[in-house]
């Protein structure tokens, strides 16, 4: 009576490999799909409010209260960034070979809450100190700053577990062997991205706005709050979802590792340099098995899954690699273009400025602009003439946001060409705390397209590495998806303090010099446009040749 194959079962309603929050069978009918990833969505739009509290104004933070030059916090933004979208990689292995996705959301969420709180009380904190002896305020309270950077990284250690169990946990509340809920996790995908980024919009438009008008401490404290909601929201949906039990019941079992599986592949291949198994027809069930050949070998004393599980990791690589400059692209808004706009005019009346980090509010409102007309206009009329599910491949829809990256850049480049004529032109190229008299809007457009092209690749790339790594894995595969930005964080950071040193020698001026007026964003953005380019042409010639994996 077992008619639907490898995944489902009809007989009963029962879906197979999953069980409820009892550990009995999950029951189509009353667990997962949308009743299950409404709470999910839910804790997500709450998380990132949290999240983006901190992130999208820390600069503002860094060089105000805490006194650093623009090259330091930009350079300590994007560490900070990188960290926490690299340490999914650890958390998600943690979870798919050890605690299990529920129990990661529960114990990072619990690490986030006290980071958050951590920070809201380090703002309470005076950020001057007296000297001793002329009792004259001279420096930043050292206190403060250990506190702060504490606090911070204790952020970023709960939400790089949080985000990524979170997000596979939620994709597997739909069942991809049934034809229904198949296509409903691909439409997850676009409107979990969609609310998101309204939860991103809300935060940048409340709390830039408290912390730097109200208070520091009430603008860290609202993300708190809304990290507490965000728990309390995954929480009360318990009692419909699914668990799988490939992810969720292998506690203690640290042997199952996926770097540990995929290493001990890999370890075997090289201890049987000449040996193959008598059928290597075997090991040929799909055309992804007929690259990397050499891992073949492993199959005599490995399981054939882990070398199909090894093989499916190595052909992700490259992609991932041409993916690396788009994460670098990507860490500009919270950094560079926050401060481009913090100099130039920002009034909306005599008496209110806009945050300058509240500009980043466009790029969430063209999300949430282009979603739908993605999901259904572009979709629809895109599946009638590919005739794919979704219209497009998910390569396809990667390589089209990497393109619009680089127009992106390109008129980033000519505003600040502009900005900084227009300081020449009204002699402020030495008055660092002159307001350039060129409105802050004329930054919009860099923020729209910078937000289009995130829906094609951000998404793109969430639906790509979950789909393309065997079940037991996708936490892993998600984590590689938020390894992207967090490596180009890290980049952004070391292309920061290289060019910073290269460029400030034998009396230079630095490109990222503290005076604005005086410094460079515009080669730096053209240098990004071009390195975006080379990504561009790359990524498009690997991925011509990859092939794709069916689900499993």
């Amino acid at each position: 009576m077992s008619i639907s194959g490898a995944g489902t079962t009809l007989l009963d309603g029962k879906v197979d490999c999953f069980v409820d929050f009892q550990g009995k069978p999950s029951i189509r009918s009353s667990s997962g799909g949308w009743r299950s990833s409404g709470f999910i969505i839910g804790a997500e739009v709450a998380e990132k409010f949290a999240y983006l509290g901190i992130a999208s104004n820390l600069i503002t933070y860094l060089t105000g209260p805490l006194k650093e030059s623009t090259a330091a916090a930009a350079s300590n933004v994007n560490l900070w960034l990188g960290t926490a979208a690299f340490l999914p990689l650890i958390w998600g292995s943690i979870a798919d070979s050890f605690l299990g996705r529920f129990r990661t959301i529960l114990l990072t969420s619990s690490l986030y809450i006290l980071g958050l709180g951590l920070l809201t009380f380090s703002a309470t904190i005076p950020s001057l100190c007296k000297d001793q002896e002329t009792l004259v305020d001279s420096c930043v309270s050292r206190h403060k700053v250990t506190i702060f950077f504490c606090a911070l990284y204790l952020i970023a250690l709960g939400e790089g577990g949080f985000k990524v169990c979170l997000r596979a946990f939620g994709a597997d509340q739909f069942d991809e062997q049934n034809p229904k809920e198949s296509i409903a996790k691909s439409v997850y995908f676009n409107w979990s991205y969609f609310a998101r980024s309204t939860g991103i919009l809300a935060t940048r438009l409340i709390s830039n706005y408290v912390q730097e008008n109200l208070s520091w401490a009430l603008g860290f404290g609202i993300p708190c709050l809304s990290m507490m909601l965000a728990l309390f929201l995954f929480l009360l949906g318990t009692n419909t979802y699914r668990f799988s039990t490939g992810g969720e019941g292998r506690q203690g079992r640290m042997h199952n590792n996926p770097f540990v599986r995929i290493g001990r592949v890999f370890v075997a291949a090289a201890k049987n340099p000449r040996q193959t198994p008598s059928d290597t027809s075997l090991l040929l069930p799909n055309e992804t098995s007929k690259k990397f050949r050499f891992l073949d070998r492993a199959a005599i004393s490995c399981d054939l899954a882990e070398v199909e599980e090894t093989k499916a990791v190595l052909s992700l690589i490259p992609i991932w690699m041409c993916c690396l400059v788009f994460g670098i692209v990507y860490a500009q808004s919270p950094t560079f273009f926050t401060k481009q706009g913090s100099t130039m005019d920002r009034s909306i009346t005599s008496t209110l400025l806009v945050p300058a980090a509240t500009l980043q509010c466009f790029i969430n409102l063209s999300i949430l602009v282009f979603i739908p007309i993605y999901d259904r206009l572009f979709v629809p009329i895109a599946r009638s003439i590919t005739h794919k599910p979704a219209g497009i491949t998910t390569l396809q829809r990667i390589s089209t946001g990497i393109f619009l990256s680089i127009p992106s850049l390109g008129i980033a480049a000519l505003v600040e060409m502009k900005r900084l004529k227009t300081a020449r032109d009204h002699g402020l190229v030495d008055s660092p705390k002159a307001t350039v008299p060129m409105s802050i809007c004329w930054l919009i457009p860099q923020y729209v397209l910078y937000g289009v092209s995130d829906v094609f690749t951000m998404v793109g790339l969430q639906e790509f590495f979950y789909g393309q790594v065997p079940v037991e894995l996708r936490s892993l595969g998600l984590s590689l998806y938020l390894s992207v930005v967090g490596i180009g964080n890290f980049l952004s950071s070391f292309m920061v303090s290289i060019i910073e040193k290269a460029t400030s020698q034998s009396g230079q001026v630095s490109w990222f010099a503290n005076n604005l007026n005086q410094a460079h964003l515009d080669y730096f953005y053209w240098l990004l446009a071009c390195l975006s380019s080379v990504a561009f042409v790359s990524f498009v010639y690997f991925a011509k040749s990859y092939v794709y994996n069916s689900p499993k």
